[in-house]
């Protein structure tokens, strides 16, 4: 009995050494963070990757709604806010596509990985850069939670719908509730919110929910979900 108590107060303290240095890593992540479009230049630029999000079960689970997607309504014309490192995009069926995004690098990366892939190209991501009413299809997977300034989110929303003709697919989390330590690149945003007060002639269409939700590891679960939305 007296082992078993012994055992069960070390792993107690075990968890607050763990939570306590979890915390301190977050804080010097906070200290060293400049901006959301730094965070990701510096991330793509040292070799890291898009996240679990756009790769294995849950990059699969995208590839199969968006594909169907834009077979069934026959779309010929997709962009991308935000396209990474092209995993997921190495998934897509898409005739013609443009990808953005506010790395460089990254934008690099994909020019060289897509070089012989017919009608795609890919565009360093600024708001001037932005055209309107210019494809059928506009796409966000899982960066609005990355938009942590709010004139940042601000700007890309606007773009975002004012991309497409037709219509709009958002795939992320919504909420406003953010933990009090978190990762300087992350805010939850409840964006449905943006979208009603600013698209008041856009409808919400259909919500696809997520396969693989969220357990306490983001390369196999994710709180992100399909929205889909028509001009």
């Amino acid at each position: 009995m007296t082992a078993n108590k012994s055992e069960s107060k070390n792993n107690i303290i075990a968890r607050i050494i763990n939570k306590i240095k979890h915390i301190l890593v977050i804080f010097d992540k906070k200290r060293a963070f400049k901006s959301s479009k730094d965070h990701w230049e510096q991330n793509y630029s040292i070799g890291r990757t898009s996240g679990g999000g756009s790769y294995g079960k849950l990059a699969e689970f995208k590839a199969e709604v968006l594909n169907n997607f834009v077979q069934k309504n026959k779309i010929q014309q997709i962009a991308e806010l935000g396209c990474g490192d092209g995993n997921q995009l190495s998934l897509a069926n898409y005739p013609y596509y443009t990808g953005y995004d506010v790395s460089k690098t990254v934008i690099e990366i994909c020019e060289e990985k897509f070089s012989d892939t017919n009608n795609w190209n890919f565009i360093h991501y600024n708001s001037e850069a932005i055209p309107t009413n210019n494809v059928e299809l506009a796409l966000s997977l899982d960066v609005i939670f990355h938009l942590v300034e709010d004139h940042v989110f601000n700007s890309y929303m606007e773009n975002l719908f004012n991309l497409s003709t037709k219509y709009i697919i958002i795939y992320s989390n919504n909420t406003n509730e953010n933990p009090i330590v978190h990762a300087p690149h992350i805010l939850h945003r409840k964006f449905t919110d943006w979208v009603e007060n600013n698209q008041k002639s856009i409808k919400l269409v259909d919500v696809i929910r997520q396969k693989f939700n969220y357990d306490g590891d983001a390369e196999i679960g994710s709180r992100s979900d399909f929205y889909i939305y028509e001009k």
